[in-house]
């Protein structure tokens, strides 16, 4: 066979990279060690065709060989720079195949079992007042969760005894099986990954190593915080296996919905009822604030139901801020009702005595009302 690496591929030299790669398949298939077990000759060609790839597929030692041929990659000719062959032929085996064989072929990425692994990170679901919420709370949560058995000390075999070495895989964890002329790896099916066995269970936590035990844990809940917030504890989750570190808990916080306000962010909104007299009289009432307190509000005379008024820094606490959102107060004119004949005749005489200036909106909507009539019935 020749030495030259076009020769070697079977390519032309203006091959393109998708035609390279895969004449480089179909040789590296024929000739790969796995394949010719014993044979010399396809191992050195194995090789031949892997340094072919590896020079062709790179443009700049491509481009030296194309020009000065073998003796510019090993930096024989000035200006080379391709530095000669570099890496081990399985390598370059693997980069081309990895995507569809993976490790099959035995002996190229020897899969050791696994070491120690982080522990799966935990939800708790904690429902707070929107008082809490507002000032924060020190809460205490009762977690279910695995800690290490006490009786074995998390080894998962009973006192006096240990695991021993898997006798299927050796420890590794792993197992080679031929198939054709492939080497298969595979999880240990007698260990399961683990490398170990346990001929004696431990008695207390029937060889798991951990028992599921409830932990009360202390979490500091910030004030400002919404529905939705999470906080973080680290380290307070699942245990890791084989030794690794615990994950995280993490508390997700809902807000109960709250009989007086609703909440917006930082505002907070109240509906609150006032008297038909105070509505067109105007005055003074007390309205009630989320940190338990009063706030005097002022009721402009001949206020309607719907009209707004703001409390400015009454409402929420903001989240790592030293900032209060505002409280928005709705009005809603409470009619009288039960009246007495005395109070019957009292509004009456009150009726009386208003005219179209006391209720704009009246006269104007029964005003633009009969207009509306008129064009529909075609009366001026």
């Amino acid at each position: 066979m020749s030495d030259d690496y076009y020769d070697l591929l079977g390519v032309a030299r203006d091959a393109d990279e998708a035609v390279l790669k895969s004449a480089y398949r179909k040789k590296a298939m024929q000739w790969h060690p796995d394949k010719n077990p014993g044979n010399a000759e396809a191992e050195a060609k194995f090789k031949d065709i892997n340094e072919a790839y590896a020079a062709l597929s790179d443009p700049q030692k491509r481009a030296v060989y194309d020009r000065y041929g073998k003796a510019g990659l090993n930096g024989g000719m000035g200006g080379g720079g391709g530095g000669g062959f570099q890496g081990d032929a399985g390598d370059i085996f693997e980069s081309v195949f990895g995507d569809i064989f993976g490790e099959v072929f035995g002996g190229r990425r020897t899969q050791q079992r696994a070491g120690p692994a982080r522990g799966a990170d935990l939800r708790y679901d904690f429902e707070i007042t929107l008082e809490e919420a507002f000032r924060g709370k020190d809460a205490e949560l009762n977690i279910p969760t695995n800690q290490v058995c006490d009786v074995c000390d998390g080894s998962g075999a009973e006192p006096g005894t240990r695991p021993e070495v898997c006798p299927t895989c050796s420890g590794t964890g792993q197992v080679r099986a031929q198939q054709g002329f492939f080497m298969m790896q595979r999880t240990c099916p007698t260990c399961h990954g683990r490398g170990t066995i346990i001929k004696k269970p431990c008695k207390s936590c029937h060889g798991h190593g951990t028992k599921q035990v409830e932990r009360t844990l202390s979490v500091a809940i910030p004030a400002g915080v919404e529905d939705g917030t999470r906080v973080r504890l680290t380290g307070e989750g699942e245990l890791g296996a084989r030794g690794g570190p615990r994950g995280d808990l993490y508390v997700f916080l809902s807000v109960k919905k709250h009989e007086l306000f609703e909440r917006d962010g930082p505002s907070l909104y109240c509906r609150i009822p006032v008297t038909m007299t105070t509505a067109a009289l105007g005055g003074k009432i007390e309205v009630p604030t989320i940190d338990g307190g009063k706030a005097e509000l002022d009721i402009p005379e001949g206020s309607q139901t719907g009209r707004r008024i703001r409390l400015r820094h009454h409402g929420m606490t903001t989240l790592k801020s030293a900032l209060r959102g505002d409280m928005h107060v709705e009005l809603f004119v409470e009619t009288p009702r039960s009246l007495s004949a005395r109070q019957k005749e009292l509004l009456r005489e009150f009726a009386g005595e208003c005219g179209e200036k006391s209720h704009p909106e009246h006269t104007g909507f029964f005003d633009k009302a009969k207009g509306f009539w008129d064009k529909v019935t075609g009366t001026d």
